[in-house]
Formats: structure tokens, C-alpha cells, sequence
């Protein structure tokens, strides 16, 4: 298991890390695992459970220490985003991936960029993920204000 100083390290590693070229005309971004549980092919709904506690007390940690550093985060909803790409209308990356498997992001915005956390599980049998995304502003404002309208 990691620290939350690992934790911290590689988002800050992320943070300040040049984006790759641009990918299908969207913005650079950075997604990587912070942890990955198991799998669950064959574990009961209690493993399931204990495992998806210890993923979101590790979130909530991060969100503890962040906000610290930078403030309240913004919460983001990727419900919407995961409707649009199912009917196959644009969504910025990286949460045109995230979307699939992650339900909702903690945002920070920091020196033109935001920075995401969150916890999410492809589906039953895989495994839940720690999420870092990192992006460029303009794809954070975006989302939290495709969000807020009606």
C-alpha cells in the first residue's frame, strides 16, 4: 500500500510535468493511478465493500491535505459526460475516459491547470482505482460549466 506522501509526490510530479502533444485535437492531460485494488472475480459483496471504504477514506485524506494547500475543491459530476459520450457528442479528454468508470471529481484549479481526484470501478469484477487527472484549464472550465446549466 502507498502513503499519502507517495500520493502527494506523484501529483505534484503530474502538476508540473509538460502534457503530451495534443491528442485528437483535444488539450494535453495526465491521468495515472495513484492505487488499484484487486480484482473481484470471485470476491463476495463484503470484500467488495471493505475495499471501497478504504479507497474513498484514502480520497477523502487527499481532499483533506489538498484543500489545505489550495483550498476547497469543486466537486464535478461526470454523469453528464458519460451520457454525452454515450450518444457519441464530444467530451474534452481526459474525461471523456475518465467518465466510464470514475462518477465524480474533486477539482482544484492551480497555475492554469486542475488537478482531479477520484475513485472509480470499471464495473463489478475489476478493480477501483485512485485517480490523479491533471489538464488544462480551459478543459476544467468547460466541464464545471456544461455542469451548471440546466
Amino acid at each position: 500500500m502507498t502513503s499519502t506522501a507517495d500520493h502527494l509526490a506523484a501529483i505534484e510530479d503530474l502538476r508540473t510535468r509538460d502534457f503530451p502533444a495534443q491528442r485528437r485535437g483535444g488539450p494535453g492531460c495526465h491521468v495515472a493511478d495513484l492505487r488499484v485494488s484487486e480484482d473481484f472475480w470471485d470476491a463476495d459483496l463484503t470484500r467488495v465493500e471493505e475495499v471501497l471504504e478504504e479507497f474513498e477514506a484514502e480520497l477523502t485524506v487527499l481532499v483533506q491535505v489538498l484543500t489545505l494547500r489550495w483550498g476547497a475543491p469543486e466537486v464535478l459530476d461526470l454523469s453528464d459526460a458519460l451520457e454525452r459520450s454515450a450518444m457519441g457528442e464530444p467530451v474534452p479528454p481526459p474525461l471523456d475516459t475518465l467518465c466510464g468508470y470514475v462518477p465524480q471529481l474533486h477539482i482544484w484549479r492551480v497555475e492554469g491547470r486542475w488537478i482531479g481526484l477520484g475513485v472509480g470501478q470499471g464495473d463489478r469484477e475489476l478493480p477501483f482505482q485512485l485517480v490523479v487527472a491533471i489538464g488544462e484549464e480551459a478543459v476544467g472550465e468547460e466541464a464545471t460549466r456544461e455542469e451548471d446549466t440546466p
